[in-house]
């Protein structure tokens, strides 16, 4: 694909954004409660870090990261605590707010774009829900991934091999094959267990042993 501007990008995260706005809009108390694939974080909590995300500028991320001594854990956690609302409700009303945020810690704005589009399928995959981002959104995040570790180990889980998209252009890499849907590619690399049996090729094996830290 063609390389795209940030505006673009942009553009796509926020559609992203309200997109699963709209898919919470009706959850039931137990809904919110479900646990997600991120973690030990619940649904409710994946959308109030969502909402962190999305409102924390260079100078806020560091002096957050410096307060919490460079513990990632520690300073997500915080982060979560200060944008989730008293209930559900208000945790939505508070993500509904930065939907068209531009905000963010770096200029790294694909993996803003990947932020969101990974963190909106730990939600819907538990719960159910059917929607998937465009093609356009994941393969840009795909190619972003797949470029280099950022904040999951991406390129390193897919180093030797190579990932082709049954449903988009989607293609990097040399080495045995691995073949799948551009979702379940970009889930894998950003370490999602359930979407590793979507994937096939002889080169999948491979990669599901790096995911699952197994021995192929």
């Amino acid at each position: 694909m063609t390389t795209p501007t940030s505006e673009h990008l942009w553009a796509l995260a926020h559609t992203e954004r309200a997109a699963l706005a709209k898919d919470l809009s009706a959850l039931s108390p137990e809904q919110w409660q479900h646990r997600s694939l991120c973690a030990q974080w619940d649904v409710e909590q994946v959308l109030a870090h969502l909402t962190a995300a999305a409102s924390l500028n260079q100078w806020q991320w560091f002096r957050s990261i410096l307060g919490a001594r460079f513990r990632p854990d520690v300073h997500n956690q915080r982060r979560l605590a200060e944008h989730r609302g008293r209930t559900p409700t208000e945790t939505l009303e508070r993500f509904r707010a930065v939907i068209g945020s531009t905000t963010a810690p770096s200029g790294h704005t694909a993996a803003y774009l990947g932020e969101v589009v990974v963190h909106a399928q730990d939600i819907r995959q538990p719960l159910g829900l059917p929607r998937t981002p465009s093609i356009e959104a994941l393969t840009f995040v795909a190619e972003f991934f797949a470029e280099r570790d950022f904040t999951v180990h991406s390129r390193t889980s897919i180093a030797g091999l190579e990932l082709r998209a049954d449903d988009g252009p989607f293609t990097t890499g040399t080495g045995p094959l691995v073949t799948g849907s551009t979702l379940a590619l970009v889930m894998s690399m950003a370490g999602r267990k359930p979407y590793l049996g979507e994937l096939a090729g002889p080169g999948s094996p491979v990669l599901q042993s790096r995911i699952q830290g197994t021995t192929p």
